[in-house]
């Protein structure tokens, strides 16, 4: 196979780069990708500065990947050459164990392989991810896309898409339910246009008064600006389920006032330190704080159908992978509506 371009990180302290490496040639099971645009997402740049402390160098990011199949393995059934495809956060797991069994290959037991930064179970190297060239990956971890969808706002379907998409419908969000979004970022602005079309009330939480009309412009009923203490006192004990999107350090407890009886607080983003708690604010209303991350392939595919049927993407701006690191900086100052997406065209 032709050797891959793409961009990597050399270290935690660099830049990214050009880097050329090689991808295998495509298993019985598998195809390759030609990669027409990958997502940026925050949890690219943690790992690219290895502010996890997981991070192998060098580093190839990119898990949110739309792109046209250009070879197929001899067993390949859901694909054909020059159909589309969409890679998302994992690409592999050990496909026996009951989460895998019942297509929630994220929770795989053994540890789901991830797009990058990842030992690759087929041949043990480290996995590098969509900023580049080609993708090669099972066809069991790739999905179809909708032909009505715009192909770069589909790319973060496949991490802030189905990242909001799951815990929704796991916790059964709907019409005469009110339902909270913490943040409107790459996450949060998806959370709230599936929330408001699954037909719940559907209220943004924000710090900033400023974001009020994007919001009500992206699907929220309300925005309640949680700096505003008479404001949140008013709601208080009234929503039914609340999703917090938030990457950056903030506190839980003003949030958890305002869930009714027995409601439920998912948290879906990754705060650099744990926040703190008061048991006192689980106890005296039953509530309960969760997690969620991601979905399943079976899942995943749902959401990518649901999205052509209602013709829900997300809000983009692409850039050529040149600009990658000036859209990190940019994404920590949250100059960006919603989401950078690379047309990795511009990497020929």
């Amino acid at each position: 196979m032709p050797a891959t371009k793409a961009f990597a990180a050399a270290d935690a302290k660099s830049p990214l780069g050009p880097f050329g490496f090689a991808r295998r040639d495509p298993g019985p099971t598998e195809i390759n990708i030609d990669i027409l645009y990958c997502g940026v997402c925050h949890s690219d740049l943690h790992m690219a500065r290895n502010e996890w402390g997981q991070t192998s160098y060098p580093l190839v990011p990119g898990h949110e990947i739309v792109g046209r199949v250009a070879s197929t393995g001899s067993a390949v059934s859901k694909f054909k050459v020059g159909d589309i495809a969409a890679v998302g956060v994992i690409v592999d797991s050990c496909r026996h164990c009951e989460p895998c069994g019942r297509g929630e290959e994220h929770f795989c037991d053994e540890g789901s392989t991830l797009t990058y930064n990842a030992k690759d179970r087929v041949d043990g190297t480290t996995t590098m991810g969509g900023y580049s060239s080609n993708y090669v990956v099972d066809e069991r971890f790739a999905h179809t896309v909708p032909s009505n969808l715009s192909l770069p706002a589909v790319a973060p379907l496949l991490c802030a898409g189905i990242t909001t998409y799951s815990p929704l419908r796991h916790w059964n969000v709907g019409p005469g339910m009110k339902v909270g979004i913490v943040g409107l970022g790459g996450l949060g602005h998806m959370g709230l246009k599936f929330a408001h079309s699954f037909g719940a009330h559907t209220v943004q939480l924000t710090t900033s008064p400023k974001k009020k009309d994007d919001a009500i412009k992206l699907g929220a009923d309300e925005v309640l600006v949680s700096t505003d203490a008479e404001a949140m006192k008013k709601h208080a004990k009234s929503f039914d389920f609340i999703l917090d999107t938030a990457s950056a350090p903030h506190a839980l407890e003003p949030y958890l006032q305002l869930l009714k009886l027995d409601a439920t607080m998912c948290l879906v983003g990754l705060p650099e330190k744990p926040p703190a708690l008061s048991a006192f604010s689980l106890i005296t209303k039953r509530v309960s704080i969760a997690g969620s991350m991601i979905g399943g392939m079976i899942e995943t595919q749902q959401m990518l159908d649901y999205c052509g049927q209602h013709n829900i993407t997300s809000e983009v701006e692409v850039i050529p992978i040149q600009q990658i690191n000036e859209a990190f900086e940019r994404m920590l100052k949250q100059d960006v509506k919603y989401r950078f997406v690379i047309d990795m065209s511009s990497l020929k």
